[in-house]
């Protein structure tokens, strides 16, 4: 066999083999986004931002709300032209208590705000963050810790809670909580002294209990407030 031939024969059989397509290994899918979990079958759409503020505060600040919604309007056009937007204010009672952000929460009917302030709250162990009055257990929970009320202190809040929205004059409250041959019973001034207590215990909760200057002290509606009467049945003295 002659070296031309030998030489050749490799030539021959390259030309017969089956072409084997790379083996492409393919890239893992990105992972999805950290973030809060959503519920199956659900997808965000957008977000609602509350913002806690009233006419005299934006005044001081040298704005007005109709000024805060228009530039927040204009940034989200420059960010994202295809948003859509909407807003609307929320109305409160003249003088309600609470953080203006919880007052809008609830105003507005945003879920968590109204889900803490249902009238009824029978699951005991429910305790997060906010404040917990257990009236059948007169019992006060601080962020999911029971709170170290004294038996007034606890009456005090009560009668409070219990009348939300009404303005109690110092005298009713030292006439209703006090016998008037109790020797401790406070004066109308020295109750003062018994609020700012109560307010020591409830600690960055304190706003709950407003005072009404020159008339007395008031509980309004508030959205890190839960009230437990038990059994569905409210305490007899409610009103």
């Amino acid at each position: 066999m002659s070296n031309t031939a030998l030489l050749e024969r490799p030539t021959i059989r390259r030309n017969h083999l089956t072409a084997v397509p790379p083996v492409v290994e393919e890239a893992p899918a990105p992972a999805a986004p950290a973030g809060r979990a959503l519920p199956p079958g659900t997808a965000p759409r957008g977000f609602a931002l509350y913002v806690g503020i009233d006419e005299e505060k934006a005044a001081a600040s040298g704005v007005s709300l109709g000024v805060l919604v228009d530039t927040l309007r204009r940034t989200i056009a420059e960010l994202a032209p295809a948003a859509e937007t909407y807003a609307t204010v929320a109305l409160a009672p003249t003088g309600a208590g609470g953080r203006d952000v919880d007052v809008v929460r609830l105003a507005l009917h945003e879920p968590t705000a109204v889900a803490r302030n249902k009238p009824v709250v029978d699951d005991e162990d429910r305790a997060g963050d906010g404040v917990v009055v257990d009236i059948s257990r007169k019992k006060v929970l601080l962020d999911g810790e029971s709170a170290s009320f004294t038996y007034k202190e606890f009456e005090l809040l009560q009668y409070l809670v219990l009348r939300e929205g009404r303005t109690i004059e110092r005298a009713e409250l030292v006439s209703s909580l006090w016998d008037q041959h109790d020797a401790d019973a406070p004066g109308e001034r020295t109750i003062d002294v018994h609020v700012r207590r109560l307010r020591a215990k409830l600690g960055r909760y304190e706003d709950i209990v407003r005072t009404v200057r020159g008339v007395g002290y008031r509980f309004d509606r508030h959205a890190d407030v839960v009230i437990r009467y038990g059994h569905g049945t409210p305490s007899p003295d409610r009103f």
